[in-house]
């Protein structure tokens, strides 16, 4: 069950100057309301224990909107089961697949967590990450098709476009996953020292002695569960505002190219900007929803009706399938009704209010990250624009901290090859994101992660378990903002870490 929602009210804000950032992308705006602290606007709810990812928009008084709130949080939350098992409205798991329940990856509507380490022992508990394969030598067409936004990539041969590490029944298991890690240290030009770890991912085909090994050429791409909250309002940001902050060529001359993913949107057969996902690779939250319960789950709708098995997984073909149910007849297993109560799930997880925004050390910690150059890509502010299906979320001030482009993040933060190997930044691994490009993620939640998963990592594979860690692995475009950091003092650097904490 869900906590109370208890809307955030804007009358009690004072009337002075903030300093924070006005619709449109702006990073400054004129002196008006005191509301940076509304992160989600008039959604923002006021809850900071551990369901604070779990509670619908804080204005949302429809009660046919909340039903359908609420129906979306039990399919998300509860597992899905096998065919063979009773439960007609849940089935269809797999046959291949990472998890059962999206709330298991998405811990508390959080972000997941690398795998647990020791001294001893490597981590396997994948249970909250996932690998996307994809080839780097292909087809001029297929190159073209990425380039254009028609195709997303081409998998590898061996277990396609995303490794499943789990199956039901005696199917064969994709792949056996480990990570282990090796330390590196980075100094502070004051002597404070941070001790980083570096993944070393271990992947090994099931297939291999098949004669389906990895392809040589693949790239992998290792990716945590990304938070959920706030979805509903970064779907309502312009594509002008989004374009507005998009500089290919760098034409300003500051280090920083963002650009906008451009993908195929399978509902509409149109090419639209990518907005979700850690590489900006789905247009909308239905069809990341649809290809999250097909790649992660194995679980087939109205957009991707067939299951993702390949030619020689002659056990996944032939297993059976959750499609239809007793009472309809339908060609896939999630139906249509249970994606529309996600589709209203995902938009309404509502962004917690700050706790502590107008403080001096607060303050003193968002100058610091202006000054460092960090709004570059982590824009602060937006209006939402105006949404009949979404009216909570429509005509809202909101600070998310991204400008939802992609960015390339330099070699250390690259996606990789079965040897560990970075990937150069030319080779196009989603529509037109580069291996070594990231979408900007939102910030707003960040400093309660903790508190509802303890066990949350961060960045795009985990291995940050702080912020000042995932600040430090920066690079590429964000190189100069990381070296100003590194400059900052002991005070400095504990007010960078109480602003961020209070976002």
């Amino acid at each position: 069950m869900k906590l109370s929602h208890i809307p955030v009210c804007l009358s009690t804000c004072l009337l002075i100057a903030c300093g924070s950032g006005g619709g449109g992308g702006s990073t400054t705006r004129d002196q008006g309301p005191q509301i940076e602290h509304l992160a989600g606007g008039d959604a923002t709810v006021n809850h900071s224990n551990p369901s604070a990812f779990s509670q619908h928009s804080a204005n949302m008084t429809d009660a046919e909107r909340i039903r359908k709130f609420n129906n979306g949080d039990d399919f998300f939350e509860n597992p899905w089961v096998a065919k063979t098992a009773s439960t007609e409205n849940r089935d269809g798991l797999g046959p291949l697949f990472n998890n059962n329940a999206c709330q298991d990856c998405h811990i508390r509507d959080g972000r997941g967590h690398a795998p647990a380490v020791s001294d001893t022992e490597d981590g396997t508990n994948f249970s909250s990450m996932l690998i996307r394969a994809s080839r780097s030598i292909i087809s001029d067409a297929d190159l073209l098709a990425m380039q254009n936004g028609t195709k997303a990539n081409v998998g590898d041969s061996s277990v396609g476009g995303q490794l499943q590490q789990d199956a039901i029944y005696s199917i064969t298991k994709e792949a056996n996953l480990r990570v282990s890690y090796s330390p590196i240290t980075v100094t502070f030009n004051d002597g404070f020292e941070v001790i980083l770890r570096k993944p070393e991912w271990h992947l090994t085909s099931n297939y291999a002695n098949q004669g389906y090994d990895f392809d040589a050429d693949t790239v992998f791409s290792a990716r945590v569960a990304p938070p959920m909250i706030g979805l509903g309002l970064l779907a309502l940001i312009s594509d002008a505002d989004m374009l507005a902050n998009e500089d290919i060529n760098d034409t300003d001359q500051n280090g920083i190219s963002g650009k906008a993913n451009r993908v195929q949107n399978h509902v509409s057969q149109q090419v639209e900007l990518g907005r979700f996902g850690w590489k900006a690779g789905q247009p909308t939250l239905r069809q990341q929803a649809a290809g999250a319960f097909l790649g992660d789950m194995g679980l087939t709708s109205e957009i991707f009706s067939t299951e993702n098995c390949l030619m020689h997984q002659d056990d996944c073909s032939s297993s059976p399938n959750g499609n239809g149910d007793s009472t309809e007849d339908y060609d896939f297993e999630v139906n249509t009704l249970v994606l529309d109560n996600i589709e209203i799930y995902s938009h309404n997880l509502a962004v917690p209010v700050r706790r502590d925004a107008y403080s001096n050390s607060v303050q003193q910690g968002k100058a610091l990250f202006i000054e460092a150059g960090c709004t570059s890509c982590h824009v602060e502010s937006y209006q939402t624009t105006t949404s009949t299906d979404h009216p909570e979320l429509s005509d809202q001030t909101i600070f998310p901290y991204t400008d939802l482009l992609l960015h390339d993040m330099g070699e250390d933060l690259a996606d990789f090859t079965v040897d560990n190997d970075s990937v150069s930044a030319a080779v196009l691994v989603e529509y037109q994101a580069s291996a070594q490009e990231w979408r900007t993620p939102a910030l707003w939640g960040l400093g309660l992660t903790h508190t509802v998963d303890p066990e949350a990592t961060l960045l795009h594979d985990g291995r940050a378990q702080t912020i000042m860690e995932a600040i430090l692995w920066h690079g590429g475009e964000a190189l100069n903002a990381k070296n100003a950091v590194l400059d900052f003092d002991s005070n400095e650097r504990d007010a960078l870490i109480s602003f961020l904490s209070d976002l």
